[in-house]
């Protein structure tokens, strides 16, 4: 749902993922890489790119489970939200990291590459976890909105996960309401594996 890519290589059987973020994020995609190294047959590069932008970037093995997951997500290359879908905390703060943002009392997903159906079912799929949010137009796109009133819910359940350079997409510190630092949480689980 988030800024990794899956593909199949033209006359090659099976999927692959690439993860690939800029230099900055460094310290982000070595935690990616430090959850999917079994899978992986190196580790990341620098690789510069159009411009001044510098990449960091690595990919996974081919593999029938990736393929598998290429199949639920992907459609005419594409990628759409499966009806069977359920998040889990790890999978929405993975999420926020890639794609989400935050704009004085307002977060956002940026989930403009997804069409009207697809929306909706991130709107439930946020639901399913007490997380309220609206679609809001962003230029000629629209992106999700997480709800004023679930905003402090929505960085409790994340912010265990949320990685020491991405810290800064939970600066968020409204009046009205409190998220609890990752310090005062019983759990660490930063450093968690997730499951292929």
């Amino acid at each position: 749902m988030g800024d990794g890519y899956l593909r199949i290589v033209p006359k090659r059987k099976n999927a692959f993922l690439e993860i690939n973020h800029t230099f900055h994020q460094k310290e982000y995609v070595d935690w990616k890489y430090s959850m999917l190294e079994p899978i992986c047959r190196s580790g990341p590069v620098v690789r510069k790119g159009n411009g001044c932008r510098v990449a960091y970037r690595f990919t996974t093995r081919q593999s029938e489970e990736i393929s598998e997951i290429y199949r639920r997500f992907y459609r005419d290359r594409r990628k759409f939200i499966p009806d069977d879908l359920i998040l889990d905390p790890l999978m929405l703060a993975v999420w926020y990291m890639d794609d989400g943002s935050i704009c004085g009392k307002s977060i956002y997903l940026n989930t403009q590459q997804f069409d009207s159906e697809d929306q909706r079912k991130c709107i439930l799929l946020l639901k399913m976890l007490n997380i309220e949010s609206t679609l809001n137009r962003d230029k000629i796109y629209w992106r999700i909105r997480i709800r004023t009133a679930s905003a402090s819910g929505f960085f409790n359940l994340i912010s265990p996960y949320v990685t020491p350079s991405m810290q800064y997409k939970l600066s968020y510190s409204p009046v009205e309401t409190r998220w609890i630092k990752p310090s005062e949480l019983p759990i660490k689980a930063a450093n968690t594996p997730t499951p292929l």
